[in-house]
């Protein structure tokens, strides 16, 4: 079986989900899933939502989902050696060393991520998961490839693991001239079957699992393209299928747009009915009683301050009274809107002269621990094959030593990680607060152990206190030397003293051995 025919049979699977992602595209940003329409050639006029809370809380979820995964001032992962691989302990200064080599294979990896655009290419697939929940993403040498759903089908096994991919992208002929066979596109009849552009063609890709590795190929007109071969070991598959979450049997995930679809269609029906009543009750329209002497003319032709003759109950105004319809649906509308700025993690501090810091700390807290559960999946899904073929690449250009599988493995230390990390942060901090409120400060430091609270807040901080943070037999060494070097000085300062009582101690016993000798002399 084609490439191709692989692909349209999948595709019967995918229209569930792809009609969602479009309808979900179309209340947040038109024009991020393009539906069944996988090529389109110039420019498509969409149509413009009425309200503008779907897009805001999409690209506000996507921003601190790729913040919290791809941390830009700190690393998201770290790498650790695995002290039972080894089979004998090491010293501190061997360990020190290796974690300087470690932490300077994880900035090359850190400087190497920021002189690319990965986050670019990883925003554009949170958008997509946001609003479709599926997106995939192709890892190559040079950079990062995003394919929206609409252009790639998965099939995943009972385990939600991928066993096959086909993607399907429109390409110029002459790309593919040289990985034909000779005059190949010149005797090909072109039909409606590969596209009705006479310069471009359809290009499938064939990714599939063989064993503990995948292998994929090209084609074009159920030909296969010469040179497109590839294969790679499951661990660092540069194919990575993204969900935004998971359905048992399901080989497509559900995006967050599409778990408030109904609050976004209701909000969308109200505020276009706002704005076309609030432009029908703008309109301003006099009318002008038939059979009275004023004539519409003169009333239109006059000008500020004019005098005219006529009678005021004459003419009148149109109005629509709506104002309490009106009011009602306003307010249904900031209810869905506060409903869904909670749902896309918007932060909406409450607006009063007695809002304290500590209560937006508060929301902002509450708002992040939702994201456990997305970054629970991102994590597994995304974070770790990322971080896997950076580093095989890296280590296949020569950028970074090979690391022993063995005894060096990577660990994540960003979404989910760094959430229960700051979650532990704030618990401490709680604790040590209400312990000094309540017993009083001197009660922390005859009851807490210092060092271990320097470590635990190191650790919700992901800092390496190795070297950094002194040990207790390093503080009780230099407590003794500067007790020596006390009582040295002491010392020096006493010597003139116990000098001085020695001298006087010197001359009273001469004095008194010259009173006993004149005593021991007889008198002449």
């Amino acid at each position: 079986m084609s490439a191709k025919q692989r692909y349209d049979d999948l595709s019967s699977d995918r229209s569930q989900f792809l009609n969602e992602a479009e309808q979900a595209s179309k209340l947040t940003l038109p024009y991020l899933i393009r539906g069944h329409e996988e090529h389109t050639s110039g420019m498509k006029n969409l149509l413009t939502p009425y309200q503008s809370v779907g897009a805001k809380g999409v690209v506000t979820l996507a921003s601190k989902l790729m913040l919290a995964l791809l941390p830009v001032q700190t690393s998201f992962f770290k790498l650790q050696l695995d002290e039972s691989q080894l089979g004998q302990e090491m010293g501190p200064e061997i360990k020190s060393e290796l974690d300087l080599s470690f932490a300077k294979v994880e900035r090359i990896i850190l400087e190497s991520i920021a002189s690319t655009d990965d986050r670019v290419a990883v925003h554009q697939a949170l958008l997509h998961l946001v609003v479709g929940g599926n997106a995939l993403v192709f890892m190559g040498r040079k950079g990062i490839k995003v394919y929206p759903l609409n252009r790639f089908v998965v099939d995943r096994d009972g385990n939600g693991n991928v066993i096959e991919i086909v993607t399907k992208e429109r390409i110029n002929k002459k790309l593919i001239e040289d990985k034909l066979p000779e005059d190949y596109l010149q005797n090909q009849t072109v039909s409606d079957t590969y596209g009705d552009h006479i310069d471009e063609c359809d290009v499938y890709t064939h990714v599939r699992r063989e064993n503990n590795r995948f292998v994929w190929h090209q084609e074009a007109f159920d030909h296969k393209l010469k040179g497109t071969e590839g294969k790679s070991p499951e661990t660092t598959n540069p194919w990575i299928p993204l969900r935004f979450n998971t359905v048992d049997g399901e080989n497509y995930g559900r995006g967050r747009v599409g778990q408030f679809i109904g609050d976004l269609k209701s909000l969308e029906a109200l505020t276009q009915a706002l704005v076309e009543g609030s432009a029908a009750a703008a309109k301003v329209v006099f009318v002008v009683n038939p059979s009275s002497t004023t004539k519409p003319a003169t009333l239109a032709n006059a000008g500020n301050g004019a005098i005219i003759q006529g009678r005021p109950d004459d003419v009148a105004v149109i109005q629509v009274g709506k104002t309490a319809d009106f009011g009602t649906a306003y307010q249904m509308t900031a209810v869905l809107e506060r409903r869904l700025s909670e749902a896309f993690l918007i932060l909406n501090v409450r607006q009063s002269e007695r809002t304290t810091a500590e209560e937006v700390r508060m929301t902002q807290m509450e708002l992040e621990q939702q994201l456990g559960g997305l970054f629970s999946l991102l994590t597994v899904e995304f974070l770790v094959p990322y971080l896997n073929r950076k580093l095989d690449i890296a280590q296949k250009s020569g950028d970074i030593p090979r690391l022993p599988k063995n005894i060096v493995k990577p660990t994540i230390v960003a979404g989910i990680n760094a959430l229960g990390r700051g979650q532990d942060r704030d618990a401490l901090t709680q604790f040590l607060t209400v312990l000094a409120q309540t017993l009083g400060p001197e009660t922390i430091g005859q009851f807490i152990n210092t060092d271990e609270v320097i470590k635990r807040f190191a650790a919700s901080q992901g800092i390496d206190v190795l070297n950094l943070v002194k040990s207790m037999e390093e503080l009780q060494n230099e407590q003794q030397q500067a007790m020596a070097q006390q009582q040295a000085m002491m010392a020096q300062q006493q010597e003139p003293q116990m000098a001085a009582v020695n001298q006087k101690a010197a001359q009273a016993e001469m004095q008194a051995m010259q009173q006993a000798q004149q005593q021991e002399q007889p008198p002449s």
